[in-house]
């Protein structure tokens, strides 16, 4: 069975989200992860990202994380204060995952708790892809990079699909790119910080692009694909955080099409998170034509969509 986190010899910390890994967590964890009820005033930082990470299906490894990685901040502050020696870390980080499975989510929020930190002067979050970076002439790429990173001072560079940096082989511009941020995160380690996002398989790969890449990363998350039930937990508060609820038949259909849907698709084209909100949000959409045409208003038809308003399409 996957650990929730495991070391790795190069240093890195790689956190593993399954399945199985939930049900070692609930077992294994010392109620010493539990704050205590008379913690300092500073704690606050925590439990409010915590209430913000308990609004979201899963992630339960993730949020063990957060944790680990502000004890990790804090305790080190209080051995700066009494002289002992504490280093600033590196926090640059990895997120391996599908799409849809909350990469974004998640990077937004560990800028809002790195601010509380005074990790991060800013904590704002500038999103990237290649196209960002990489220009269209010899120079163009290292600029285009460094403008970018500029933005991203004080807060995080989240770049996704990352690995199509280096696509195009030795002569693309995606190697300039892919060395200019590594120089910029040595030089400017605690500056910023840079996530890199994409598929698990292709990230591997990414890191042997560059000899400096891969010890620059000592947080490696990876983000499983969401289940059925956790699928239906994201459709279940969706609806009701805009008063409406799935007739019996239409949760029962919504249900065996995600069933058919996961084994047909596959998982780097399943969208996860995004997927079911597409078919709510349409859904919503037919429900209010049908209404419309009907004439049809009153309070229990309103907030209940039906199975015939259901909207299956793409992945």
């Amino acid at each position: 069975m996957d650990q929730p986190i495991r070391m790795k010899n190069n240093g890195q910390i790689s956190i593993v989200l399954n399945a199985q890994s939930r049900k070692a967590v609930s077992k294994e964890v010392p109620e010493t992860h539990v704050l205590p009820k008379d913690a300092v005033p500073e704690h606050t930082a925590l439990k409010e990202i915590e209430r913000e990470l308990g609004t979201l299906v899963g992630m339960e490894e993730m949020k063990r994380m957060i944790k680990e990685i502000y004890a990790w901040i804090y305790v080190n502050k209080k051995r700066e204060e009494i002289g002992l020696k504490a280093g600033k870390q590196a926090l640059h980080m990895m997120f391996k995952g599908n799409p849809g499975t909350g990469k974004t989510t998640v990077a937004r929020l560990i800028g809002k708790l790195f601010l509380k930190m005074n990790v991060l002067s800013k904590g704002h979050l500038i999103e990237a892809e290649r196209a960002d970076l990489v220009g269209e002439y010899i120079g163009h790429t290292a600029q285009k990079t460094r403008d970018l990173i500029k933005k991203a001072m004080g807060g995080i560079l989240f770049i996704d699909e990352a690995y199509s940096l280096g696509r195009g082989g030795e002569k693309d511009f995606g190697k300039e790119a892919i060395d200019t941020l590594v120089k910029h995160m040595e030089d400017k380690q605690h500056e910023f910080i840079l996530i890199l996002a994409g598929y698990s398989r292709e990230m591997d790969y990414f890191l042997t692009l560059n000899p400096g890449l891969h010890s620059r990363f000592p947080l490696v998350i990876d983000f499983p694909d969401y289940n059925i039930e956790q699928l239906m937990e994201i459709a279940d508060r969706m609806l009701k955080e805009r008063d409406y609820s799935l007739s019996h038949e239409a949760e029962k259909r919504v249900r065996e099409h995600l069933q058919i849907t996961k084994t047909t698709i596959s998982p780097k084209a399943f969208s996860n998170g995004r997927y079911i909100r597409n078919i709510i949000e349409k859904s919503i959409r037919a429900q209010a034509m049908r209404l419309l045409m009907q004439n049809s208003f009153d309070r229990h038809e309103l907030v209940t969509i039906r199975s015939n308003d259901l909207i299956f399409d793409g992945g």
